[in-house]
């Protein structure tokens, strides 16, 4: 069965920390393709100040070098709120039900999942990988909800991710970076450098189109 990746968020900006992510979880749990959705008005944050249309563009520059990551705009194209299971139920309408998405997660996302949008929906179309980022307050921290689901959908089999299409949670260890879009949009608007924290084509947009040099961090 193909396997897909899905990676989204609000990319404000890309770096290196996303985009190893996406690079561990393709190997680890060997993905045909990892879908990078930039998430064009975010349900659980504050709209970020920088257009979506060049936070998607960023995106596209950043992984234009990896033939296994796909850009997917979809979210960019919707109206309201961009919610994870409308984005879920599109890739199923257009993929099918014989593909296996997986949901790459942050686990400190994770803590909150039961507040998203038709939350208990989510896992009927997709599994999903939980990965823990560095320096996250309240890491394993679960209310009572989150652990009955977990406990009902995990697995450390790597295989049965391929053998179904949804259903399933799992955790990856990755390397962690310490590296956050907070502190990037911070050093730029104090003009201090943003340099090996992101690839140098997306840092050359971001100055060229002085993105950060004024907005709020």
């Amino acid at each position: 069965m193909q396997t897909i990746g899905l990676l989204g968020g609000t990319f404000n900006p890309i770096h290196f920390g996303h985009l190893r992510i996406a690079q561990e979880l393709a190997e680890s749990l060997s993905l045909n393709t990892v879908k990078l959705i930039p998430s064009a008005n975010p349900p659980h944050k504050p709209l970020p100040l920088v257009s979506a249309e060049h936070r998607a563009a960023m995106v596209q520059i950043a992984i234009a070098d990896n033939p296994q990551f796909h850009f997917d705009g979809r979210e960019l194209n919707r109206v309201g709120a961009s919610y994870t299971v409308d984005t879920l139920e599109s890739l199923r309408s257009e993929l099918g039900n014989d593909i296996s998405l997986i949901l790459i997660m942050g686990s400190d996302a994770f803590t909150k999942f039961n507040t998203w949008h038709r939350w208990q929906e989510i896992i009927t179309l997709c599994h999903i990988a939980l990965v823990q980022r560095p320096a996250s307050p309240n890491k394993d921290i679960l209310n009572k909800e989150l652990e009955i689901f977990l406990h009902n959908h995990y697995t450390e089999n790597v295989d049965d991710l391929h053998e179904t299409s949804a259903g399933l949670v799992t955790m990856q260890a990755i390397t962690p970076l310490e590296i956050s879009s907070t502190a990037i949009r911070q050093a730029l608007k104090l003009k201090h450098s943003a340099r090996y924290l992101m690839p140098e084509n997306v840092l050359s947009y971001i100055l060229s189109k002085q993105l950060y040099s004024t907005v709020s961090a």
